[in-house]
């Protein structure tokens, strides 16, 4: 299992390399967020080849992982596209100076590569297994396309509120919106946890922390907490919408 967890590190490394090389002549570096759905995809493929679990279990991670990750970056190339960098990494690039360049290989594409690496644990765990499909993955399917879903859905309703110059500087609180202000990054915490589902029903009971740290990571660093700093300083109307509207878990919004 090591031998395999750490050969696909590597991989992913190489991935991010090429990702970071493209950045270059793009002046770019959120060219990484694009790719990061398609990096799962890069480690679920590799643990496929040389996993030797249960036959099924393992196109299913596979389908499943591509389903999801081709999907999201796919829609973040859509939504942002190659040229225009973002404020956050923009912001870096101002500070860092002429050095940013290839200070920004170890600062962003090393460090999200070895996230990514960290994340994919049940990626890997359930294609080692030889446990026969079970419950366990019916279940983690059913929570897995409920996590899509939410995701799915809350970007299709960002985007088409975004696409109507009328809504510039206002704030998205219908729809899935109107129950979480993050439904995006909450289908996104549920998916995975629908990947740990599948890998425990393979016995992979010890990859929890891929799926802890993703959810982690979402509502405490890079997802919701990064996200409404700047939302509250950017739309005085937000901070009502705070009041109002859970962070993170779907509920009726209070009156």
């Amino acid at each position: 299992m090591l031998e395999i967890y750490l050969i696909g590190y590597g991989v992913i490394l190489v991935f991010m390399s090429l990702v970071w090389l493209l950045s270059l002549p793009l002046q770019n570096s959120s060219i990484v967020d694009i790719f990061w759905g398609t990096g799962f995809v890069v480690a679920a493929g590799t643990y496929f080849l040389l996993a030797e679990g249960h036959e099924s279990r393992k196109w299913l991670v596979l389908a499943l992982t591509a389903v999801w990750g081709l999907r999201l970056s796919i829609y973040l190339l859509w939504r942002n596209g190659l040229p225009k960098e973002d404020f956050r990494y923009r912001k870096w690039r101002e500070e860092t100076g002429t050095s940013y360049w290839w200070k920004s290989y170890f600062r962003v594409n090393l460090l999200q590569g070895t996230i990514l690496w960290l994340v994919s644990a049940p990626l890997l765990a359930a294609q080692l297994g030889d446990h026969n499909l079970n419950v366990l993955d019916l279940l983690g399917i059913m929570v897995w396309a409920v996590g899509l879903l939410f995701e799915s859905v809350g970007d299709f309703q960002l985007a088409r509120f975004k696409s109507d110059p009328a809504n510039k500087g206002q704030v998205l609180d219908t729809g899935l919106w109107r129950y979480t202000r993050h439904p995006n990054y909450f289908g996104d915490a549920v998916t995975w946890i629908g990947f740990y589902l599948i890998a425990l029903a393979a016995g992979g009971w010890w990859s929890f922390y891929g799926t802890a740290l993703m959810v982690y990571l979402l509502m405490k660093v890079s997802g919701v907490a990064m996200l409404e700093r700047t939302l509250v300083q950017t739309k005085p109307q937000y901070a009502e919408y705070i009041r109002r509207t859970n962070a993170f878990f779907p509920g009726r919004p209070k009156s």
